[in-house]
């Protein structure tokens, strides 16, 4: 099983960045939380032919940017999108003419909410801290508990689902030191210390701020102040590779 983030951005994209998207190729299908800019890089992974599983956490621009382009690599391919109850009217306002092509070819649809699912995969779905309703997942692919939580601050529901995660992946969208709990983001410092307190076993941090990193060094700087409390951590770049 490999995890390829595809895009690391949060918000906008950048030098070092596109916005956020990332796949996971595994026995049970290719997993995809997220479908900003950096989607596109997906075309040339979906190789295989197995089922497209697309795990939408909200619908803020940076999160479904990469639907304009999404019918360009899905043709010919079983596509399930599973996202918050009540977005799929809210989605496909946005993914349609005249804003982009709309769905085309074998879609089916899963709206969640809070609890655990046997369908399309077994995964639990819990509702998240954020200034828009936001959705994290947690699933159990190849025997590992992948938990999946952006856009979020410190909530139950992120400490529930990160419990003993084998891998997490979270936001790190606001600088070291700095916080915003109304709108609901956490900085490298919060991440570290989900991950310690809930018993994970590695800390991948994604969703990165765009206008607070100008350059690697200050995210290989950041990702320092999270080690410092769970050592175990790492800010992920765009193309980065997690074989598990």
């Amino acid at each position: 099983m490999k995890i390829h983030f595809l895009g690391t951005n949060g918000w906008y994209d950048t030098k070092i960045g596109n916005t956020v998207a990332t796949l996971i190729d595994s026995q049970e299908g290719y997993i995809i939380f997220d479908a900003g800019d950096g989607i596109y890089k997906a075309k040339k992974l979906l190789v295989k032919n197995k089922p497209v599983y697309l795990f939408l956490s909200h619908l803020h621009l940076d999160h479904i940017s990469g639907f304009h382009i999404l019918n360009t690599f899905i043709k010919n391919k079983e596509v399930h999108i599973i996202l918050e109850k009540g977005n799929k009217q809210l989605l496909e306002n946005i993914v349609c003419h005249p804003y982009m092509v709309p769905f085309k070819g074998d879609v089916i649809f899963y709206e969640v909410e809070n609890g655990n699912y046997s369908e399309p995969l077994n995964f639990e779905c819990r509702k998240l801290k954020h200034i828009d309703s936001s959705i994290g997942f947690k699933l159990k692919l190849e025997n590992k508990n992948i938990a999946y939580c952006l856009d979020t601050g410190i909530c139950d529901n992120l400490a529930t689902l990160s419990e003993n995660a084998d891998i997490l992946i979270t936001e790190a969208a606001m600088i070291p030191g700095k916080s915003n709990p109304d709108w609901g983001h956490l900085n490298p410092e919060e991440a570290a210390q989900i991950a310690r307190d809930a018993g994970a076993k590695r800390l991948i941090m994604t969703h990165i701020t765009a206008d607070g990193y100008s350059n690697v060094d200050e995210k290989r700087a950041a990702e320092q102040k999270a080690k410092n409390i769970f050592a175990n951590s790492v800010m992920a770049e765009d193309d980065l590779v997690i074989e598990l």
